[in-house]
């Protein structure tokens, strides 16, 4: 579907997907299919067709090799995100040593953030608000960066976005963070 049906009425079935729209999809928080499923798929270019579980006389979506054209905008929501603010404590750039040392934090704590931003002396990480791990992730951070959080934040990602259909979703919410390329635009926000 293009957006969860429960939060969406209008949701389209997509009756066709790439296996890399679908990774893209589930990376971004898309829950219907692990990407771990699909890279074997991928590897030998076995179609997957996914069905509903309550109802398979409905349609479904085929999932294969072929680059899908002209899709509609897909919209994934995660709420309950934490923004994790780092701020080097000597003004130093942030460059190779300190974003070496976060990426080994994160293989430790096993965390995954669902949206960076770099800047000259700041980072900021847009997770999941587990707070056991951000509570971690601030400690160990805290060794390197000055580090704030913020929590009770809502992630808006739109894949095949149009500008108009992101400025009606943004409507009387406060944009924390914002990234966007031609085909993706993310937006954190209160």
């Amino acid at each position: 579907m293009s957006a969860d049906p429960k939060l969406f009425k209008d949701a389209q079935l997509i009756s066709e997907l790439s296996f890399n729209e679908v990774i893209e999809m589930a990376y971004y928080g898309a829950q219907v299919i692990h990407p771990k499923t699909i890279k074997p798929l991928q590897n030998k270019g076995i179609p997957l067709q996914v069905k509903s579980f309550i109802d398979a006389s409905l349609p479904g979506t085929v999932v294969y090799k072929k680059q899908v054209k002209n899709l509609p905008p897909i919209i994934i929501i995660k709420q309950n995100q934490a923004l994790v603010h780092l701020h080097t404590q000597d003004f130093s750039f942030i460059g190779e040593k300190p974003m070496s040392k976060l990426y080994e934090i994160f293989e430790q704590l096993h965390i995954k953030p669902n949206l960076m931003q770099t800047g000259a002396i700041s980072l900021q990480l847009c997770m999941d608000d587990k707070s056991d791990k951000i509570d971690q992730l601030a400690s160990a951070c805290s060794e390197i960066f000055d580090v704030q959080v913020e929590k009770g934040l809502t992630l808006l990602t739109i894949r095949h976005f149009t500008q108009s259909l992101l400025d009606n979703m943004m409507q009387n919410k406060q944009t924390v963070l914002m990234q966007k390329t031609t085909e993706t635009a993310q937006v954190l926000y209160r």
